[in-house]
């Protein structure tokens, strides 16, 4: 993957998604741009992973458009949408079990040359240095935050432009699930890349947000930043169990 997929942005016009027809996302439209990181929160089955795998190509689109800077990558195989510079991290199935922390990031790279897979590696254990001790464990024998990262390095052997993760915290411990996205996913970030993530623990995904969507019933409910949304106290008792509370305090994960 070449570096002028760099710097690009996704956006989400429209979508309606489901299974065999039957509409799971109605109208829903989204943006990300580089350097920022944008969360999807909501309620269990409000829709928020089918609106994820329609916009990397696994769940089919019924209408509207989803675009990787000015292509439109609609009705695109997964590993199309892969070549255009999205990374996808799955919420489960996110790293090969039988396979050693190597292996697995070397899999990542499965779209580059021979020759390059080497750099990315050298690349990605620099963004993750945890995982250059752990080249040759098992990735079945590490712990939920380390499979995590690796999840997330796999991803990156791309170099993707855009990142697109799946409940990055799901089955974590609070502290382990806290540190995921205050160090690793906010890190994503920083290299450049665009952010997008679907998270259950609303009032811990806020603190690393710089804009959110709330997903309900598969249809967008709100959006703003988290200062805005801190402010609604519709949000507020729906989402963060009440209490109204001010944008960027420490909180505890849910």
């Amino acid at each position: 993957m070449s570096a002028d997929v760099r710097g690009l942005a996704l956006k989400a016009d429209e979508i309606t998604a489901g299974y065999g027809g039957a509409p799971i996302v109605h109208g829903v439209s989204i943006s990300v741009a580089p350097g920022e990181v944008v969360s999807i929160v909501g309620p269990n089955g409000s829709g928020k992973s089918t609106l994820l795998k329609s916009l990397v190509g696994i769940v089919e689109v019924l209408s509207g458009r989803v675009t990787v800077g000015d292509r439109d990558v609609t009705h695109w195989a997964p590993e199309d949408v892969a070549r255009a510079g999205v990374g996808y991290v799955p919420q489960v199935d996110d790293v090969f079990a039988p396979l050693t922390v190597r292996e697995n990031l070397e899999m990542g790279g499965y779209l580059l040359r021979q020759s390059e897979v080497a750099e990315r590696l050298e690349h990605v254990l620099g963004l993750f240095p945890q995982l250059a001790g752990m080249l040759r464990r098992r990735a079945g024998k590490l712990s939920g935050g380390e499979r995590k990262m690796l999840a997330m390095g796999r991803a990156l052997m791309l170099e993707p432009a855009i990142v697109v993760l799946d409940e990055p915290t799901a089955n974590l411990a609070p502290a382990i699930a806290k540190l995921v996205l205050s160090e690793h996913v906010r890190q994503l970030a920083l290299t450049g890349a665009s952010v997008l993530v679907v998270e259950q623990r609303a009032r811990a995904v806020l603190e690393i947000s710089d804009r959110t969507y709330v997903l309900g019933g598969g249809r967008l409910r709100m959006e703003g930043t988290p200062a805005e949304l801190g402010s609604s106290q519709e949000f507020v008792d729906s989402f963060l169990g009440g209490g109204r509370r001010t944008a960027g305090a420490t909180t505890t994960p849910e």
